[in-house]
């Protein structure tokens, strides 16, 4: 794991080692004072941004690849998700896991989200949906999210939590409505290739996404059309 000046375009320090395979995911928290990691090597891992090193023992707890993980706004509880088809809630002080896993799939789950508030966990998965659950009770809340003709690689959520946008292979980029669960608008169509990454602007008006195809591209939210030409 590297740590970059994003003014100067320098690493800063030393890369952070510690995992035995590959880094699949990393997450900041809010106060920007520690880094979560989630690797091939089915472990999470909390790092302090100033010393570089690792803050207590590992995570342990999937039985596959970690494919993502998330900090709640108040850096209280890390989220994770991965190849064993569960997500997990953790204790960012004690590193012990919140109750039990949260489970549905059938499939690998490849991305998760937590709402501005903690409340909700947004994820995607291999089987081509995306679901909603209480980060409470650990139950799904209401139907999945149906529309993707193929794996969903990347979620994310707006600051309000009302909208969820959501990448898939399929190429497609689409917007839900967070209560009602229904697609908002048609998809978002420009890649030529999988949509690997997804990411929203604080105000909710832009969406920006990245792909196999090797573009960047941004979209006006509200409108649903590309601005300007793909960043390349």
């Amino acid at each position: 794991i590297r740590i970059w000046d994003a003014e100067a375009g320098k690493q800063m320090g030393d890369a952070l080692k510690g995992h035995q395979r590959g880094v699949e995911s990393v997450a900041i928290s809010q106060d920007g004072k520690k880094i979560v990691s989630g690797s091939d090597d089915e472990t999470i891992r909390i790092w302090d941004v100033e010393t570089g090193k690792q803050i207590g023992d590992m995570l342990e707890g999937h039985t596959g690849a970690v494919f993502s993980v998330a900090i709640s706004q108040d850096g209280k509880k890390i989220v994770s998700a991965g190849w064993d088809e569960t997500i997990r809630i953790w204790d960012a002080e004690t590193g012990r896991q919140i109750g039990a896993a949260l489970k549905g799939y059938a499939s690998h789950v490849t991305s998760i989200a937590v709402t501005q508030d903690g409340k909700k966990i947004v994820s995607g998965s291999d089987d081509d949906t995306v679901r909603i659950w209480d980060a409470e009770t650990g139950k799904q809340i209401g139907k999945p999210l149906k529309g993707h003709t193929s794996s969903v690689y990347s979620v994310a959520i707006t600051q309000d939590g009302k909208k969820i946008v959501s990448g898939s292979s399929d190429g497609t980029i689409r917007i839900w409505d967070t209560e009602t669960g229904r697609q908002i608008g048609q998809p978002l169509e420009r890649h030529t290739g999988g949509v690997t990454s997804v990411t929203i602007t604080q105000d909710g008006k832009k969406i920006v996404s990245a792909g196999f195809d090797n573009t960047i591209r941004i979209w006006d939210a509200e409108a649903g059309k590309q601005m300007g030409d793909a960043l390349k």
